[in-house]
């Protein structure tokens, strides 16, 4: 169990936020995450469909993993110059994702891989910082009638 402050406004306003971009930018927006946490590390899933790897960057810097990837325009040299879109709801460009590590995360062993279209993160968690079971000692029924 790991004791944390507990902001109520914060979470709150990050979840308005969330809902506001949302709607404004559609789903599509940003870079969609899940986050696990296992016995032995974290686990950060990415969505990055449609992305070359190539164009993917992980970094961590005073405490904060970055996600940096580009989607580039399919379009070729070859197409119809005079082609119009009438629907375009994929971006293109660039997308930066930013997470704030805990300080029980050994942020100098992360590693990454990319599989159909997920890009997961995985974070050990610092041995001094994983669960471990405390041994219950029985006193000795003379001790305690001595003290």
């Amino acid at each position: 169990m790991y004791l944390t402050t507990f902001d109520p406004f914060a979470r709150d306003l990050q979840r308005h936020f969330d809902r506001v971009a949302r709607t404004t930018f559609g789903p599509s927006a940003g870079m969609p995450m899940d986050a696990v946490r296992r016995e032995g590390d974290v686990v950060l899933r990415f969505d990055v469909p449609g992305i070359d790897p190539d164009s993917i960057e992980v970094t961590v810097d005073r405490g904060v993993l970055s996600v940096s990837a580009t989607r580039t325009d399919e379009r070729n040299e070859n197409e119809d110059k005079n082609e119009k879109f009438f629907v375009r709801e994929r971006t293109t460009g660039a997308v930066t994702r930013r997470v704030r590590l805990s300080e029980n995360l050994n942020a100098e062993a992360v590693e990454a891989d990319y599989r159909n279209g997920v890009l997961q993160v995985r974070i050990p968690v610092l041995e001094q910082a994983k669960p471990r079971k405390v041994e219950v000692r029985q006193a000795d029924a003379q001790q305690e009638l001595v003290s």
